[in-house]
């Protein structure tokens, strides 16, 4: 295990010695660390340091934590922020957090969806919704008048309206 820790280590070292960041030189992030022996992963700072420690995560998802982290927990999977204070929920897709579409995710508080931004983390559409599908063209489909039907390992949504939204949350149609 401290084998398999000091590797990672000496090529997280190595992969900042040959790379630059020639935009603004930003050294405030934190890399992911993960130890393949038990696949446990943690937070390392520009120098190796460990930030945050090695099993306090079940999974982390973010490989460079700038403004927050998407990590895993017993419980769920979430959004931290640099404090490691719990910003919200990321909403369950296949098994992992939702994949980003058109620079933003589903999230959830309250058991309502909503939307972040995927640069930042920031809420941009505040969790309203009880079925949100991902943005695609521009628009999201969403709907608070849903029902979950289970079919194998896998659910659908079924509504008699749906809503389509922008990326500010406004209703842009509503289909029947």
């Amino acid at each position: 295990m401290r084998v398999t820790l000091l590797v990672t280590a000496i090529l997280f070292l190595v992969f900042l010695g040959c790379s630059s960041n020639t935009q603004n030189n930003q050294t405030d992030y934190l890399v992911v660390a993960n130890n393949v022996d038990d696949q446990a992963c943690g937070y390392l700072n520009p120098q190796g340091d460990t930030i945050i420690p090695f099993n306090k995560y079940l999974a982390c998802f973010t490989d460079t934590f700038r403004n927050y982290a998407i990590v895993a927990t017993n419980e769920n999977i979430m959004a931290i922020d640099r404090q490691e204070k719990i910003l919200y929920e990321v909403f369950l897709f296949d098994n992992g957090p939702d994949y980003p579409a058109e620079g933003l995710f589903r999230i959830v508080q309250n058991n309502k969806i909503g939307f972040a931004d995927a640069l930042t983390g920031k809420i941009v559409i505040q969790p309203q919704f009880t079925c949100a599908y991902p943005f695609e063209g521009g628009k999201a489909k969403v709907s608070n008048n849903c029902t979950i039907k289970p079919e194998g390992e896998h659910s659908l949504w079924i509504s008699d309206t749906w809503d389509y939204i922008d990326k500010t949350g406004k209703v842009l149609s509503t289909h029947q």
